[in-house]
């Protein structure tokens, strides 16, 4: 489930507005077929490894997939749970119940009715790789992952006029691979009119990777660029699964007020500034070691620069 899980991370953003989900089949102790959700949602994850095994060739395989199998007809092609019990294997292990009235408990009662084992795990894994559709589905909103670049004494800008890049090119490469898996990006208006972030993915080969972006503000956006009043208007993302707050200063701290931040990006720098503009103080990698609400996930080296990851606790 661990290894469907990390193969989850192909799907996504990729195959919004569907979840990014994964699927294993397993025979004769070797793997058979490894699928996920494909671009634009279709094929499933299940449908895609199905696809790869021969007539008949899931009948008494383990199939694992990360989440419960669809049991709702579409328009698109058969419910997953169906093409499962057309497969006829003989063990199903999810590693979480889909939250979506549609499929909830549905599929894993229809595979159970045809005869089928199944196991569901409450696989942390699992429910890590679905954090946007969970999210998604039992909140109303997207899951909020807010970045922040500092130097050693706490900086996240320096003085107007000075140098914008506080991290190297190696922190700011792995900050292009995240805009990647995010489906929107958003800064502060403040940020906009005084850094002109282009807020794109520019990685060889994957720039169409590239978020939808917003600017948080009560007035209009400028062109090709999405306004969000306030935090709690992201409810409205009605197809975002994923935000990335890119910052600055004060989109980062309203958003934490509102308590929508569920992950935590921090780049540190081993620079001092010494002046310009301060990240919120709650923010700041001593608070955070001390913290009962955040702790860290992640932690590696990026060139001169660390990188380190907090979930809420």
């Amino acid at each position: 489930m661990a290894g469907a899980a990390r193969l989850a991370a192909r799907a996504r953003p990729l195959s919004r507005p569907n979840p990014a989900v994964a699927c294993i089949i397993v025979k004769d102790g070797t793997v058979q077929a490894r699928g996920w959700t494909q671009v634009g949602g279709r094929p499933h994850a299940e449908a895609a490894a199905l696809a790869q095994m021969p007539e008949g060739g899931a009948a008494g395989a383990t199939i694992y997939v990360t989440l419960e199998p669809c049991a709702h007809q579409s328009e698109r092609g058969p419910s997953c749970s169906d093409l499962i019990v057309a497969a006829q294997p003989e063990n199903v292990v999810i590693g979480v119940t889909d939250p979506d009235p549609r499929t909830s408990g549905n599929g894993i009662a229809r595979l159970r009715e045809a005869g089928i084992a199944v196991d569901v795990l409450d696989h942390p894994d699992a429910k890590a790789s679905l954090a946007g559709f969970l999210t998604r589905e039992t909140q109303g909103r997207p899951f909020l992952t807010l970045k922040l670049a500092m130097s050693e004494d706490g900086f996240i800008a320096r003085e107007p006029g000075q140098d914008q890049w506080i991290t190297g090119e190696v922190a700011r490469a792995h900050v292009h691979g995240q805009r990647a898996r995010q489906d929107a990006i958003l800064v502060g208006r403040g940020t906009w009119e005084a850094d002109g972030p282009r807020l794109d993915v520019r990685l060889p080969g994957i720039e169409d990777r590239s978020p939808q972006r917003y600017v948080l503000t009560r007035g209009a956006a400028p062109d090709g660029v999405g306004a969000l009043a306030s935090p709690d208007a992201i409810s409205e993302l009605s197809e975002i699964q994923y935000l990335y707050i890119e910052g600055g200063a004060g989109a980062a701290q309203a958003f934490m007020d509102a308590g929508l931040v569920d992950k935590l990006h921090i780049y540190t720098a081993p620079i001092t500034i010494g002046s310009g503009t301060k990240a919120p103080a709650q923010l700041l990698p001593q608070a955070l070691c001390q913290s009962s609400e955040w702790y860290a996930t992640e932690k590696r080296q990026l060139g001169s620069d660390t990188f380190t990851a907090y979930s809420r606790a």
